[in-house]
């Protein structure tokens, strides 16, 4: 329908009706929350929705309530209608996949305030009544007739969905022991606390014990459960967590209210830290709402201005993780400002060579393309403008970036411009570093303990 026009209280008769008909998806249900703020577990929740009184997620009631005034408000009187009374019954609950048929019929004609009663009624696919009821509105004496309006399109962003999966794929894995590094402060502390209840680690608390419960008397966190190894400081706390981590007791670290510099400092002494053959570095795993896959950023913690070498195994690091994450041959972007070699810009002659490398199989497991800039490793759309041919661009899994200044603002404009999560893991030590920031919500980091514990999973079945 272009036009949206009423019937007058002159035109209207009794026994007049009006109807439309809509099937229950979980968006409406969704949307409807949103609206009204009813997060109802019944209406949102498919595990406690099992264990109510319908045992599947339903429709919040008012929402075919709002069907009803839509067909009042469009069709029947239409424009200028005005509720005065409303009164509903609910039949029957409406699940997801429902078809609902509302209809409303004029019952009853009041001259002196231009009143109309109607009676509403509501069906299911069955033919079952699930609302019925009654509504008196004042009915429009002017004819108006209108281009109906463009509503705009609503686009449900949910944030952390993607870690939502990487939780659900370490179900059945025990947690692992993970030493956190000097929680003394209450986010670091929550931090850790989480990971445990949603069993992805055993914390291990290293750090100034007075301080570490003071923390926790703070935000109210009961440690009975987790061990304590009282430190001095910071720096003793990364040193003693690092031992810990050489001699076997821990299979994961986990940064807490320290800098990374001083963690990553015990880490990679040359006689008493965590290095082995491959080369230390970061990858954010970033959940972008609007991106349709996972999405990997490398390296924007570690290594400031990478080596063509240290470039190659940056990535290799990256394709080994996203391995152990199920993605069995991720698409690698090597990011720089064009698409086109020039030796004026070093990033595009390390993309060239690294492409090159992969072709001689000194970089394994997954496609490389590159020099690509990030609208074109990101979409499809703005490849096929420029004329790029690639197996890589629009559909990237992971993006290498040329140095540490434009992998940090890569993420961060990602964090707060496209409201992406942020889940950050260090690799090529002897075990898993979860980086965490203090700005680091609930869920990444839940998803960043996650991939620590796939990885450790996934290296000790590899091990020989």
């Amino acid at each position: 329908m272009e036009r949206i026009e009423n019937r007058t209280f002159d035109e209207l008769q009794p026994g007049d009706t009006a109807s439309l008909v809509r099937t229950l998806i979980y968006k409406d249900i969704e949307v409807f929350a949103i609206m009204s703020g009813d997060v109802n577990p019944a209406y949102l929740d498919e595990a406690f929705a099992k264990s109510d009184m319908f045992h599947k997620v339903v429709a919040h009631g008012m929402w075919g309530g709002a069907l009803i005034s839509t067909v009042l408000g469009t069709q029947l009187p239409g424009p200028g209608t005005i509720y005065t009374d409303l009164t509903l019954h609910f039949r029957q609950p409406v699940g997801l996949g429902d078809t609902i048929t509302v209809t409303v019929k004029v019952a009853k004609k009041i001259t002196d305030t231009h009143q109309v009663e109607f009676d509403c009624r509501a069906s299911n696919q069955n033919g079952e009544e699930v609302i019925t009821g009654t509504a008196t509105v004042i009915a429009p004496t002017e004819k108006i007739s209108r281009p109906r309006v463009v509503l705009p399109e609503i686009e449900l962003l949910k944030r952390g969905r993607r870690y939502e999966r990487l939780i659900e794929l370490t179900r059945g894995l025990d947690p692992i022991r993970t030493a956190v590094v000097h929680p003394v402060d209450t986010p670091s502390l929550l931090g850790a606390v989480e990971a445990a209840r949603a069993q992805l680690i055993v914390p291990v608390l290293v750090g100034p014990e007075a301080r570490i419960r003071a923390a926790a008397a703070q935000g109210q966190i009961d440690l009975a459960p987790y061990e304590i190894v009282s430190t001095e400081h910071s720096a003793a706390a990364a040193a003693q967590a690092v031992a810990m981590a050489r001699a076997g007791k821990v299979e994961a670290l986990m940064k807490g209210a320290l800098h990374t510099d001083e963690l990553m400092h015990a880490v990679v002494d040359s006689e008493h830290g965590l290095r082995t053959d491959r080369h230390i570095s970061h990858v954010f795993a970033i959940d972008a709402p609007r991106y349709p896959r996972a999405l990997f950023v490398t390296d924007a913690a570690i290594n400031v201005y990478p080596t063509l070498a240290e470039k190659r195994n940056i990535i290799q690091n990256a394709i080994d993780l996203v391995h152990a994450l199920g993605i069995a041959e991720p698409r690698v972007a090597i990011l720089s400002a064009v698409e086109t070699v020039t030796e004026q810009i070093r990033s595009t002659l390390d993309a060239a060579a690294l492409c090159k490398m992969a072709d001689r199989r000194q970089i394994t497991g997954g496609i490389l393309d590159g020099p690509l800039g990030f609208d074109n490793a990101v979409s499809m759309e703005a490849a096929k403008t420029k004329g790029i041919v690639s197996p890589v661009a629009g559909r990237a899994d992971i993006l290498v970036v040329p140095d540490l200044e434009a992998g940090n603002m890569l993420a961060k404009q990602l964090e707060y411009l496209a409201d992406a999560e942020m889940a950050g893991i260090v690799l090529g030590a002897r075990v898993p570093i979860v980086l965490t920031s203090r700005a680091d919500k609930t869920l990444a980091r839940l998803g960043s303990c996650a991939i620590a514990l796939l990885l450790a999973r996934h290296r000790r079945e590899a091990a020989p």
